[in-house]
């Protein structure tokens, strides 16, 4: 454990990340002084409680201190070239971010989990599958508790279960997972990486300090990527993927079947689960694979994964109007996430485009026009919003018609309108939420909303006894206050499962990645 007491620390950034630092640090009798470029009413009254423990916070920076300091703890929404690192890099002074500073403080092993896509729900299965183990664990990091605010809780632990995203392993110096778990590298934060090459080098990170007698579970694909960049994987590698029959564990039919010595055949039947489609047959593998490297038992490991429920925000649906279903996806916020959603979504009467699509948000660099051949197949109207709506328009407007709104909640009208009985109306934005929303979790919720809004009305107008409102379950409203999750596949939608409404943080400082 590295000593902290009166070291003169600098934290940059003050979303969930940056607080939790500062308050880890001033637990270790640090020198804290916490910096922000934002100024808000919320940021402020955090600022006052940091205040209190003895932090030194200046709100609406627009460069670094003067004075010398002898640690910097960067969170991880702060873009490297922000004004507040410049002069930082040429200071010669130690730069880390909150998960290595939580690290470095740890007294447990861990089990890390990055990819582009499925983090969150690999961590719970992993989660779920240990505690069902009867092994102690916290499902930390990029989740949306911050690996600072559970340090002292590691010395009771058997593992730590963390989410890492691309962002955070960028300032990572010593941060080593016993068990690292890369599930894809798909085109993301584009916005903030010169290239695919660069962002695959960071997620690759994860990798840069395990030993010989460490694990890295990861996609077939995946490796390869990093493999063509000549990045060294030096950990016992176990492969699984959804279309690679060589994997050491691979999908075929709906069984998930592992070729590894002394683990050879079906291990789980994706029909006997609650998540369904080859990207959660990945999280699925990629959790058995886990399960065998930690000893678990096989059995108390597929009866953890068959109970499993998808949270919030993901194919989630929310409510059937007049034969039109309400899909809430606002998680999606990449290319590879909306195609997921697309491909999962029942397809319309002859294979017609069925799909009435509410995308855009807040920028992220991406070519957008990669997914157009899916459009024209699944995607009969879509509805655009936010900073990117005009650029996302010019991308897909060849595929399929685009028209702009002003809000979400106009998109949904605007939707619902233009929508027909065996429709779906998909919330799946392919971009982050912060150009309009506090977060993913919010714009979700404001879907939800205006889909209850539109609910409310088509129950007001319509005689008694003629609603066309299909209910979600018997004796069940419409669209519940309370979120359920629903996750769709291609065999149609699954009954109504309630959620696991466990927050990942998507403040600015600790962005959808």
């Amino acid at each position: 454990m590295h000593a902290l007491g009166n070291k003169n620390v600098l934290v940059i950034g003050l979303g969930l990340s940056g607080q939790a630092a500062c308050r880890l640090l001033r637990k270790r009798e640090a020198i804290v002084t916490a910096i922000d470029s934002a100024n808000t009413d919320a940021l402020q009254a955090d600022a006052n409680r940091l205040r209190a423990l003895g932090v030194k916070v200046e709100l609406g920076a627009t460069a670094p201190p003067a004075e010398r300091f002898e640690l910097v703890v960067v969170s991880p929404g702060v873009p490297p070239k922000s004004p507040l690192m410049q002069g930082i890099a040429h200071d010669q002074v130690p730069l880390i971010g909150e998960l290595e500073l939580g690290f470095q403080q740890s007294l447990c092993l861990n089990i890390a989990i990055t990819g582009t896509n499925g983090k969150t729900t690999t961590a719970e299965l992993i989660e779920r599958m240990l505690t069902h183990a009867h092994r102690k664990t916290i499902a930390a990091g990029n989740i949306g508790l911050p690996l600072c605010d559970v340090v002292d809780q590691t010395k009771e632990l058997d593992f730590l279960t963390l989410e890492v995203s691309s962002f955070q392993l960028e300032t990572t110096q010593f941060f080593r997972p016993a068990v690292a778990v890369l599930l894809n590298i798909t085109p993301d934060h584009l916005d903030r990486y010169a290239s695919m090459a660069d962002y695959a080098r960071a997620k690759a990170r994860v990798f840069m300090n395990q030993q010989p007698f460490d694990w890295a579970v990861v996609q077939s694909e995946a490796l390869a990527q990093i493999q063509s960049l000549n990045l060294p994987v030096p950990s016992k590698v176990i492969t699984f993927s959804a279309i690679d029959q060589r994997a050491d564990i691979y999908l075929d039919r709906g069984l998930l079947i592992s070729r590894m010595p002394d683990w050879t055949g079906p291990l789980l039947d994706m029909e006997a689960c609650q998540i369904e489609g080859p990207h959660n047959a990945e999280n699925m593998m990629a959790t058995l694979a886990v399960g065998r490297v930690l000893r678990l038992p096989l059995e108390q490991t597929i009866e953890s994964l068959r109970a499993y429920r998808p949270p919030p925000h993901r194919c989630e649906r929310v409510a059937e109007i007049k034969g039109i279903h309400f899909i809430n996806d606002s998680k999606a916020t990449n290319l590879d996430a909306v195609e997921k959603a697309l491909l999962s979504v029942p397809s319309g009467t002859a294979g017609e485009p069925n799909v009435l699509l509410i995308a855009g948000g807040k920028d992220k660099g991406l070519e957008y026009h990669d997914i157009g051949p899916l459009l024209a197949k699944r995607v009969k109207h879509a509805f655009l919003i936010g900073e990117t709506r005009e650029r996302i328009q010019s991308a897909w407007s060849l595929f399929t018609p685009c028209t702009l709104a002003n809000s979400l909640p106009d998109a949904v009208s605007m939707a619902y309108e233009n929508a027909v009985s065996g429709d779906v109306v998909l919330l799946s934005p392919a971009c982050s939420s912060f150009d309009m929303f506090q977060n993913y979790q919010h714009r979700g919720e404001v879907f939800r909303r205006s889909v209850q809004q539109l609910l409310s009305t088509c129950q007001a107008i319509l005689p008694q006894g003629k609603s066309g409102l299909a209910p979600t379950e018997p004796n069940s409203p419409e669209l519940s206050e309370e979120p359920f999750s629903n996750n769709i596949s291609s065999r149609g939608f699954l009954t109504k499962s309630s959620a696991m409404n466990k927050s990942e943080s998507n403040t600015p400082h600790n962005n959808q990645h």
